[in-house]
């Protein structure tokens, strides 16, 4: 694994940036940079908040938010989805014990 670090230059809320990272993460990268970008001008242009660095706050809180409401809906529904495979490996079971039982 290759300990080199690419830098890449954002621009974000009108303001640049040198951020360095591994080139397999230059793309999402670009991403986090643009939506973070995105997320700031909505909160500018709401006019509520004011201050580059209150609007950072707020646009990096709306996006934690997210986050954790993705992963917990994520774990949700590994949970049905292990519980679903759960009865399904219980039908499979009886089924096969089925099939042993008629082959004696």
């Amino acid at each position: 694994m290759s300990d080199e670090l690419h830098t890449l230059h954002v621009s974000i809320l009108d303001r640049d940036y040198g951020v360095s990272c591994p080139p397999a993460e230059v793309d999402d990268l670009k991403s986090s940079a643009r939506l973070l970008d995105e997320r700031m001008r909505e909160i500018r242009r709401s006019g509520k908040i004011v201050g580059v660095d209150r609007i950072a706050v707020m646009a990096a809180l709306n996006i934690a938010h997210e986050l954790i409401r993705a992963k917990s809906e994520l774990e949700h529904y590994d949970r049905v989805t292990e519980k679903q495979l759960a009865k399904l490996n219980e039908k499979i079971e009886r089924a096969l014990a089925s099939a042993r039982q008629m082959d004696l």
